[in-house]
């Protein structure tokens, strides 16, 4: 049935701008172990913070079955994200369930990497292909400050390390960059990686939420980041490996291996977004800043056939006409402080 649809699936979910529905990014858990100032600060999302009750969330299975259809509509790539999805409970069943749907051809995860040494195997027995984790510096005291919790980046290391060791490869390593914060620590960032295999991914600050106090000139661009690592560490620009790729790969003069720079407040790239997001309580968006999502829960667990959920997402899909990088600088402070979805609800 999946293989049936997928040919008309693909042109009846164009949005209005041509863009495909291709990516899904699943939020397994609204919860974290870190309280990184720029996605749940910590005097926000504190010890009384009530998350989302466990009658709330999607279940595995409702999961699986969403993607079923998703992946009827085109969707060949699955990310799971958070939250931090390591927190949720025995999600190497699910990556194991995920792995079986025809038409998903690659399944990711993206991780703070915290819980990463004691679940690296699990999760790749269970079908895991790659991973994503999310490293913002080297420098404990940097690194500390901006988990939110003082954690050191021992056991981050010691998960990368084991992630390689079991064969989740290739491991790209996200950085999120903000001036005074961590810039000065970039290039350290880059050189630790330089020659491993693994892809640091330096990306630029960005205005997600509506709690992290964004302001522009905490912004690092995509050419100052460049600039900073090419003056010590030689390197050129390589094509993208596949359309839409959202980061602009660079490759060491040396032949050592390459890193990612992620523009997405200075080099926007929404006439290329192709990624639907689902909440952990089983909402989809259709950008990352976003300000409401489209309910398919409440539809799925009232007995909607799986021809319904397709006619709501193909809906949703065709009717998007997001993209909100491209429009951020025309915007008043007022129109980008309105009300956007947190991070953690729909992953980054």
């Amino acid at each position: 049935m999946a293989a049936g649809r997928r040919g008309h699936g693909q042109d009846m979910t164009r949005d209005t701008m041509g863009r495909p529905l291709k990516d899904l990014r699943i939020s397994v858990t609204d919860r974290c172990n870190f309280r990184c100032p720029y996605c749940m600060p910590a005097e926000v999302y504190g010890e009384r913070y009530h998350f989302l009750p466990r009658s709330e969330i999607l279940t595995f299975e409702e999961i699986a079955r969403l993607v079923r259809v998703f992946a009827g509509l085109g969707v060949t790539k699955i990310r799971l994200t958070g939250g931090e999805p390591l927190l949720r409970q025995d999600l190497p069943k699910l990556v194991a369930m995920l792995t079986g749907v025809p038409g998903v051809d690659d399944l990711a995860l993206t991780t703070n990497g915290f819980l990463l040494e004691r679940l690296a195997r699990p999760l790749k027995d269970a079908g895991l292909r790659r991973i994503t984790v999310s490293l913002d510096s080297l420098d404990d005291a940097v690194f500390g400050r901006m988990n939110g919790r003082n954690f050191g980046v021992g056991p981050v290391l010691s998960g990368i390390r084991q992630a390689e060791a079991v064969g989740l490869r290739p491991i790209k390593i996200n950085a999120v960059v903000q001036r005074g914060a961590n810039d000065h620590t970039i290039v350290d960032l880059a050189r630790r990686f330089k020659g491993t295999g693994h892809v640091v991914r330096f990306i630029e600050y960005m205005d997600v939420g509506n709690l992290n106090g964004w302001k522009m000139d905490q912004v690092v661009p995509a050419a100052e980041i460049f600039e900073r690592i090419n003056a010590v560490l030689p390197i050129e620009p390589v094509p993208p490996t596949y359309p839409g790729e959202v980061a602009e790969r660079f490759r060491y003069l040396d032949g050592s291996g390459e890193i990612g720079i992620i523009g997405s407040v200075t080099r926007p790239f929404c006439r290329a977004c192709t990624r639907a997001r689902l909440s952990t309580d089983g909402k989809l968006f259709t950008c990352l800043f976003a300000s409401q999502g489209h309910d398919l829960r409440g539809p799925l667990r009232a007995g909607a056939t799986d021809s319904d959920l397709t006619d709501i997402i193909a809906g949703v899909w065709r009717a998007r006409t997001d993209r909100y990088s491209e429009e951020r600088t025309q915007l008043t402070e007022a129109e980008r402080a309105d009300r956007k979805v947190e991070m953690y609800q729909i992953g980054g």
